[in-house]
């Protein structure tokens, strides 16, 4: 009976001095490479050498030269010298030897024109174990352009299948290396393929590597560098990727996963709706070949309700760590700090649900019944309410200040825009509390006062949301915003849609001071006419004049130019400037008259009736 060779015998053949003699050993050793004996890998290694190995790889790929070898044998040596070096690098100081790192632009050269074959498998094997070996492999494989090789390689990869999960680790790799800012910046596109591949394994794999694609894609698309990828995904004309998102997080939502898991996928659906907008939740679940019908709401409930635990949660344990431990430590801080971040992305996503119901409503669109709309209408005045519980703990312990506090209000101040009686009576508690709270970086109340100015503006439209206003204190924080945004010392907003909230909010409540017995005080009303002079004098915006104008003549009303000439903050040349713009008020209304009357014929009519009084006697008017 025929003796099998033996590892001896094979390594007689690796330290031969013919080619021939190597070859046969290298293809004994094949048979020696099957396990994870490290100590007969490291023999191998050390009898046959890197050299030998080098000249059998170029020969395979056509630039070198072994004895005897021959253009019909480069494709098995190619296949022989790939298969041994994967093999050896499965022993952690062979791979992360300088000669194996070397080998990593030869490799990404051979893999880059394969397809389907076993020698892609064992490429991104030598890859991944070199790689995670050392940092200089990781280096290496991103200066090599390795990104470009993984990305055209994925998409003809089998789904599930080895080498994909090994392509989608190396592209982890990377991206715990290297910056994303760095990525983006060479290589949006290739990432933007890249995220279209790894969303379908999302979707359709059901093991390990689906929550390998969730963070990967929660990393590309939530990175504040994503833009680039962002805008190539929006303009792809087939936007399948999206649908096997939205398929795979309600997958994630919908079963028994770690919380950790869920929270990525509550920061991936976020990523997703600032590229393609808040529908992208009502959008199509069904997978292409699919024969289950999944209802199109689906993904909104479930995002809804994990953003509403995730809430309750979170606010939870922000209060305790804030307010019931003495513990001041850094690692207390940075707790407080990465639950914070995580409420942000909650409170995110039930913003975005909230301006989506609006917008359907204001479209008169209904693409779900009402029960669902009663659903995430119940789920929306909950979490609002919880909320507001937190602001009350916060507003007991004294706490005015901080990033999750403002957030607290925009979130609120966004639902109360749609629904302003919501929670009335909470709110009319707390809206003091709420107008005096500043983010981190604010050395005053501007943001929260910017948030709540829409429902501010609309509850003060009728004379019960006036009182509410006044009776607060609010109308000053109203005026003292508005002076900030128009005055000299003119602060920069996104959105100068605020400037006219809040001048509506005060004509409100000036419109019906007889009423709720409001008058502003004589300082601030000289500083809102001031600000409201220097805010008109470099404009022709008929708007802007013809509500500045209506804002100065209801505070004419109440006084005189001498009484405003007596204080001490305003001067001849203030009043000139008032007076020029109550002036070009006119104008206006004589432009309006001879033409059609247009929107602002209300205001018009305040102008006119706040100059028409009758002057004291003794003291000067207007010179208008």
């Amino acid at each position: 009976m025929e003796q099998s060779p033996s590892l001896e015998d094979c390594l007689k053949l690796l330290k031969g001095e013919r080619d021939e003699q190597r070859l046969a050993g290298l293809l004994l050793v094949t048979k020696f490479c099957n396990g994870n004996d490290n100590a007969a890998l490291r023999r191998v290694y050390s009898a046959v050498g890197i050299g030998f190995l080098d000249r059998l790889l170029r020969t395979g790929m056509g630039e070198g030269t072994i004895s005897s070898s021959g253009g019909d044998n480069r494709d098995a040596y190619l296949q022989l010298s790939v298969t041994v070096l994967a093999a050896l690098c499965r022993v952690p100081e062979i791979a992360s030897s300088e000669d194996m790192v070397l080998k990593i632009p030869l490799i990404l050269e051979v893999l880059s024109k394969q397809s389907g074959s076993l020698l892609v498998e064992e490429c991104f094997e030598f890859l991944f174990l070199v790689s995670t070996s050392c940092e200089e492999g990781v280096a290496a494989l991103y200066k090599s352009r390795g990104l470009r090789v993984l990305s055209s390689q994925m998409s003809s990869l089998p789904d599930g299948s080895h080498s994909q999960e090994l392509a989608i680790k190396l592209l982890q790799l990377i991206l715990n290396s290297v910056s994303l800012d760095i990525i983006n910046n060479e290589y949006s596109s290739e990432l933007s393929m890249m995220v279209v591949v790894i969303a379908r394994e999302f979707a359709l794999l059901h093991d390990a590597l689906k929550f390998e694609a969730l963070h990967l894609l929660s990393a590309i698309l939530s990175s504040k560098y994503s833009a680039p990828v962002h805008d190539t995904l929006r303009l792809m004309s087939n936007d399948i990727w999206s649908t096997y998102v939205r398929v795979g997080i309600v997958a994630i939502l919908q079963n028994r996963v770690a919380p950790a898991e869920k929270l990525q996928a509550l920061i991936l659906a976020e990523s997703v709706i600032s590229i393609l907008g808040e529908r992208w939740l009502l959008g199509q679940m069904n997978l292409p070949d699919a024969n289950d019908t999944v209802p199109a709401d689906r993904c909104l409930l479930l995002v809804l309700e994990s953003s509403r635990v995730e809430v309750a949660v979170l606010l939870n344990e922000l209060a305790y760590l804030k307010y019931e431990t003495s513990n001041n430590s850094s690692s207390n801080a940075e707790t407080i700090s990465l639950k914070q971040q995580n409420l942000a992305v909650a409170f995110s996503l039930v913003e975005k649900i909230i301006k989506l119901i609006s917008n359907l409503v204001e479209d008169e669109v209904n693409p779900f019944d009402e029960n669902t709309l009663s659903k995430v209408i119940s789920g929306l005045n909950e979490t609002v309410g919880v909320i507001l519980e937190y602001l009350q703990d916060a507003k007991d312990h004294g706490q005015k200040k901080g990033d999750d506090l403002l957030a607290s209000v925009r979130l609120i101040g966004s639902y109360l825009a749609e629904t302003p009686l919501a929670c009335r009576e909470k709110v009319r508690e707390l809206l003091d509390f709420m107008l005096s709270i500043e983010g981190e970086d604010e050395p005053s109340p501007f943001f929260s006062i910017c948030f709540l100015l829409p429902m501010l503006c609309q509850i003060t439209m009728e004379l019960e949301g006036c009182k509410i206003l006044v009776s607060c204190g609010g109308q000053k924080a109203v005026v003292e915003f508005l002076i900030k945004l128009i005055g000299p010392m003119g602060c920069t907003v996104e959105d100068t849609s605020c400037i006219f909230l809040a001048c509506d909010t005060i004509l409100n409540l000036l419109l019906k001071r007889d009423q709720i017995k409001f008058r502003l005080d004589e300082s601030t009303s000289v500083h809102l006419l001031k600000a409201l002079a220097y805010w008109t004098e470099e404009t022709d915006e008929p708007s802007i004049i013809m509500m500045a104008s209506s804002i100065c003549a209801l505070i004419f009303d109440h006084t005189s130019e001498q009484a405003l000439l007596n204080h001490p903050n305003i001067n001849q040349s203030n009043i000139a400037s008032l007076s020029r713009l109550i002036v070009r008020s006119f104008t206006e209304r004589a432009q309006n008259m001879a033409g059609d009357m247009n929107s602002d014929s209300d205001l018009l009519d305040i102008i006119t009736s706040g100059l028409s009084f009758d002057i004291p006697d003794g003291q000067k008017g207007f010179p208008i």
